[in-house]
Parts: structure tokens; C-alpha cells; sequence
């Protein structure tokens, strides 16, 4: 019988990541549909998530579904094509206007071609003859184009822009020598030269950049004792099917959650619940789908041959297919466990990414501690937390991207940058818009801004988001001393009202509520983001880059969830010129009040480089919190046990 109830999908199946003989059943759907010839290569494979509550009939087998990016080397019309592997069969192919949408992603095969139009241009060779140059040695950054009026001819063309470094030989790290005042705009589909733009010769630094080089940094330390990790017993928790057999499904302490990776995204979480023994040890959702659904980083150089560069690195690069291959020791210290990932190679063929998700647990310090005079007792609980994360690398930087569980039902996301900054040649003292940060090397002002897509589900698909902040009590009737302070509560009620800036200085945060579920004092159940509050998007409001990252211009954006709706800066970033994603969703000004919600959070740094950031950059971090707020009806950590001694030394002791 069919029913027309709707249900969470709650089966490991759902979202069970994409496997490689699904991958090679989407090429052959494709090359059956005769939509793959020679020339079509695949931009991106993604599984789709299934609806958030599915017909109760198909809710444990939903219809495996994949979207496809398919790109024509020579010129012809790219298609966005959504097959199901469940029937075999597309179930929509649409061409896409590369003018108005935007072009796909970067290939890898693009890369190259910079380099290898460029070393046989006329003008690139006379600006290198006019420096000296071998270009032979010279190394040509693959750059994308961004989107911008004043250079005509380039709307639906596929643009690439490249900046040079020189190297001086195969093991030197060129971002040390680069070739300042040169620029050049690639079509890397007709493999021409559609401009170069010389503004003179600059003197290119020559110090060394090779921060692997014994002969350049000196000596290692010979002072350091070792520190080792381990877990004699095992770790604490299980990844299964969800049947037993080995899967995706993690399950840790009171943490329940499914494990995915897409080559856009990369790590994504699924259903995440946190099972409360105070009501029967029944798991509690509280989150449908958590992933970084953008990135961008904008340069803050106006220089004639700079002033063009920003970078979406998830959107217009894809971050999950340069997942590094994690090495114990190095990337995770203590009992870990890696997982591979699938994604498709450009000619739609699987390949897998060895140890490209890492979990492990680690301690976190003290979790509560009292010594009470009146009772005579004295305890002490340790926190521990479970870490799940990737690193990948996009050029110059590289990103390690971490979600952390803790025992208490605190959700932690952290970034944490590190790599190779992008430098200059530095134009003298008091340039306003870079640092040196080597004699005669610059590195230009930038920012590294995330968005945070999180489809949150309290005990339940229907919630609300309310702003939270401090408010100071004036001194008066009421208030006779002036001590007073408390806190207000704003409903965010629709998109447009939802659209809201960090205040640090009044502890601004956004509570994530749902008010059909109470907690014992009879208040809705809450989880609390707290934001960083750092600054968002620094460019004028009439620049190219804030039409086509305006999501990075609020720290806060609530949406009405539409499965369609899954990027912040739109389904296609590269050289679109503005407007799409979170502009869009929002301008329907749809109500979000008691609705299935999608709660989007900009954060990040901005960096002004330092010296010590030369010449490979000590990690730096950036991320948010979301902490129980009344979700528990107490703290849900009063069953942790006493830490054992075992384990613990003091010299001397």
C-alpha cells in the first residue's frame, strides 16, 4: 500500500558515499544517453542527497541519484545532467549559457595549458627576453578569471589569468622569485593569448623560499623528547554499515553520524544525533547535512596586474579532489583510523583518494572539575573529543578542514591554513596593500572566507533561528546600583530579516531552537552558534568580487531548505558575474520561522602577512561552535568516570 507519510531517511544506505562501480554505471548511462563523445570531459560526480523527509515508502532504499558536469574541450555547449543509478537512465540533461550561469570548474588538464600557450606567445617571450629570463625556468600559476566588465570579449569564453614565478632549478620552490608587473589572459579552450600585460620590469627577490632545504634553514633540533599516543585497548568508537559490516556510520560515546565526501565539498556529514540517556537513550537529530559549502579567497592589491585576484577554491577548483593522502605521524597522531574516498577522474573514470579522512580521539582537556569545602569532595572529569578531517591542497595553500564532537554535545568546525603564501615582488616602503615579508619579497593583504551550509534538525525538521545578545540594564527604578544586565531574544523571521552581521561586543550569537520540543523547564530546545565574529568581506560593495561572493558579506543567513539550493555562491562560480547563491535564495523572502531551515554561517581570517609566515606559513585557524543551549535538560556528562592513572608519569613525583 502507498502511503503518503513522510519520513526522515534514517538508513546507512542513504548516504552511503559514492562507490566506483557507481561512478563507472554513470559513464555508461552518459555514453548510452549519447552524451559523452572523445571530447566531453567530466568537471564534477556528485551523489545527490536525498530529500530531507522522504515518502515512507521509499525512505530506507531512496533512488541513488548523481549529478554530472560535463565540459566540451572545443567550445561547444557544457550540460549539468542528473542520471539515476537506481533505473539506469538520465533524468535531465541541461545546456548551460557559459555568459549568463558561469563556466565549470577548473580541469586539471587546464593547468598545463597556461604554461605551454604562454612559453610559445610572442609577446610573453619578448616580456621574459626583456628580463632576462629562461623560460624554460619559468613556472606559470594557473589563475581564475573572476568576472569583469572592462575586459571585452571575455563573457562565455573559458579564461584562465597567470601570474610567473621563476625557478631556478627543479627543486626550487618558485613562490620565492616572482615575475613581477607581467600578467596574461589564456583561453585555455582555443589554447590562444587574448592579452599580456607588461607595466615594467621589477627586480625579482632572490632569496630561497626552500623551506625544505637542510642547506638553507639549518640543522634539525635534536632537543625534542618523543610524545607518543596511544590507545592500547582500541578507540572508543565503531564505524559499520549500520549492519555490522564496515561502512560510514560512526558512533562515538553518545554521537551518532554518517561519513560522506564529495569532490566539491569534500568531508560531509549526515544526520547527526546525539543519543540522550536521560529520555531513554533515544538518539536526538541534530543536524541533517554539515559541510563547508564555500570558500573564497580576495586579494586586497590593486596593482594593474593583481587587482583581478580571488579565488573559490571549493567552487571554482573543487577542494575534495586535491585530498591529500594522510600519513600517520605526520597528518594524525595516535590510533587512527583513515578512510578513501571515490570521486571521478576528468575523463569520468573512478579514482580513489587513499587516506583522504582521518578519525581519531584525542584528549581535550579538563570537562568539569569541583573541590567543594562543604561536602568534602573533590572530582575532576577529562574531555575528550572525536575528530574527523581532510587536508587538501589548491595551489599555494593548503587547508586542513575539521569537525570536533565533544562528550558534553558541543559541535566545533575548524579550518586551519597553512602552506605557501601568495607573494610579490614588495614595491617599497609603505605600500599599503602587502607586507614584506623578506627583503624585496611582498605577500598582498587577503582574506580566507568560508560558508558553512548546516541543515539543522532539533528533535525534528521544524525549527527556528533567534538572535541572542547582551543588553546593559540603565542605572534607575529597578536598577538602584546600575549591576543590571540581561539578554534580548529576536525571532528571525523570514530570509530578508535573517541576513545579519556578528556583534562581539554584545555577545551576539543565534540560537537554533524548536519550539514543539521543551526541555524540563518547559523552553524550546536550543543549540547556540557562536560565531568568531572576525570581519567579512573587505571589498568596496560595487566590486566584481562582493556581486559574486555576497555571501561572505553577512556572518549569518538563514534560507527555507530547497535541495537545490546547496552552494553559497551558486551552483557555478567560475567567471559568473554575481548575484547567484545566497543572493538568490534570499530574494524570495521566504518565512523561516518553524520551517525546514538551512542556517549558513561566513567565517574566516584575514591576513595581513608576517615575516614569520616566510617561507612556509605556521598554521593558522579560523572556525565556530555550535553548543547545546536547553537542548539537554542537564549536563548530559555526569556518567563520564574518573580518568585512569595508568597512563600518567611525574618525575620526581
Amino acid at each position: 500500500m502507498v502511503t503518503t507519510e513522510h519520513v526522515p531517511a534514517t538508513t546507512a544506505a542513504v548516504h552511503r558515499p559514492l562507490a566506483a562501480d557507481e561512478v563507472t554505471a554513470t559513464r555508461e548511462i552518459l555514453i548510452r544517453a549519447g552524451l559523452v563523445v572523445d571530447d566531453t570531459r567530466f568537471a564534477y560526480v556528485g551523489l545527490e542527497d536525498p530529500l530531507r523527509e522522504l515518502p515512507a515508502e521509499v525512505a530506507d532504499a531512496p533512488d541513488r541519484r548523481v549529478r554530472v558536469l560535463l565540459h566540451d574541450i572545443t567550445g561547444g555547449a557544457a550540460r549539468d545532467v542528473r542520471v539515476s543509478l537506481t533505473r539506469g537512465e538520465v533524468l535531465r540533461s541541461v545546456e548551460l549559457d557559459a555568459a549568463t550561469e558561469g563556466q565549470l570548474p577548473v580541469l586539471d588538464a587546464e593547468f598545463e595549458v597556461v604554461e605551454q600557450v604562454l612559453a610559445k606567445d610572442p609577446q610573453w617571450l619578448e616580456a621574459l627576453a626583456k628580463r632576462g629570463l629562461d623560460v624554460g625556468k619559468v613556472r606559470v600559476a594557473p589563475l581564475s578569471a573572476g568576472a569583469y566588465d572592462e575586459y571585452p570579449g571575455e563573457a562565455g569564453r573559458r579564461i584562465l589569468r597567470g601570474l610567473a614565478f621563476y625557478q631556478e632549478h627543479a627543486a626550487d620552490h618558485a613562490w620565492a622569485h616572482p615575475i613581477d608587473g607581467l600578467v596574461a589572459y589564456v583561453d585555455v579552450v582555443h589554447h590562444t593569448v587574448d592579452q599580456v600585460i607588461d607595466a615594467g620590469v621589477v627586480p625579482i627577490p632572490e632569496g630561497s623560499g626552500n623551506f625544505d632545504d637542510p642547506a638553507e634553514v639549518g640543522p634539525a633540533r635534536t632537543s625534542q623528547k618523543p610524545i607518543e599516543i596511544s590507545q592500547p585497548e582500541g578507540p572508543s568508537f565503531t564505524l559499520t554499515d549500520g549492519a555490522g559490516g564496515p561502512g560510514n556510520v560512526l558512533e562515538w560515546e553518545n554521537w551518532s553520524l554518517q561519513i560522506g565526501f564529495d569532490a566539491r565539498e569534500g568531508l560531509v556529514l549526515h544526520r547527526i544525533g546525539f543519543r540522550d540517556r536521560d529520555k531513554g537513550g533515544v538518539v536526538r537529530p541534530i543536524l541533517d547535512r554539515a559541510s563547508i559549502s564555500e570558500m573564497v579567497v580576495p586579494y586586497g592589491d590593486p596593482s594593474p596586474v593583481r587587482s583581478w585576484q580571488n579565488y573559490f577554491d571549493t567552487g571554482e577548483y573543487l577542494v575534495g579532489r586535491y585530498a591529500n593522502a594522510l600519513e600517520l605521524g605526520c597528518d594524525c597522531v595516535g590510533d587512527i583510523t583513515y578512510l578513501d574516498a571515490v570521486i571521478a577522474d576528468e575523463m569520468g573514470h573512478p579514482r580513489t583518494l587513499p587516506n583522504a579522512v582521518c578519525l581519531h580521539e584525542e584528549d581535550a582537556g579538563i570537562l568539569w572539575k569541583h573541590t567543594d569545602l562543604w561536602a568534602g569532595s573533590a572530582e575532576t572529569r577529562r574531555n575528550r573529543r572525536m575528530v574527523i578531517s581532510f587536508f587538501t591542497t589548491i595551489g599555494n595553500y593548503d587547508y586542513g578542514f575539521y569537525w570536533y564532537l565533544y562528550l558534553d554535545g558541543t559541535i566545533e568546525c575548524e579550518v586551519k591554513a597553512t602552506g605557501v603564501v601568495f607573494t610579490s615582488a614588495y614595491p617599497g616602503e609603505g605600500y599599503p596593500y602587502a607586507s614584506q615579508i623578506a627583503p624585496g619579497l611582498g605577500a598582498p593583504y587577503h582574506q580566507h572566507l568560508f560558508s558553512a551550509r548546516l541543515d539543522v534538525a532539533l528533535d525534528g525538521q521544524r525549527n527556528r533561528v533567534e538572535e541572542i545578545e547582551s543588553v546593559r540594564v540603565p542605572m534607575g527604578e529597578g536598577n538602584a546600583r546600575g549591576n543590571a544586565f540581561t539578554l534580548s531574544r529576536t525571532v528571525l523571521s523570514t530570509e530578508s530579516g535573517a541576513q545579519r552581521l556578528a556583534d562581539p561586543g554584545r555577545g551576539r550569537t543565534w540560537l537554533v531552537t524548536n519550539p514543539e520540543s521543551r526541555n524540563r523547564m518547559g523552553e524550546p530546545v536550543g543549540y547556540a552558534l557562536h560565531p568568531e565574529g572576525l570581519p567579512t568581506l573587505l571589498a568596496d560593495d560595487a566590486a566584481s568580487i562582493t556581486a559574486r561572493a555576497a555571501f561572505a558579506t553577512k556572518h549569518l543567513w538563514v534560507t527555507r531548505y530547497d535541495p537545490e539550493e546547496k552552494y553559497a555562491a551558486g551552483d557555478l562560480v567560475n567567471q559568473h558575474p554575481g548575484g547567484a547563491g545566497l543572493p538568490a535564495y534570499t530574494a524570495q523572502d521566504r518565512g523561516v520561522d518553524g520551517e525546514q531551515i538551512v542556517v549558513w554561517h561566513t567565517f574566516g581570517l584575514t591576513h595581513y602577512p608576517r615575516p614569520e609566515d616566510w617561507p612556509i606559513m605556521p598554521v593558522d585557524r579560523t572556525g565556530f561552535r555550535l553548543r547545546p543551549t536547553g537542548f539537554f535538560d542537564r549536563n548530559p556528562t555526569l556518567d563520564v568516570p574518573r580518568s585512569g592513572g595508568s597512563h600518567c608519569s611525574a618525575q620526581g613525583a
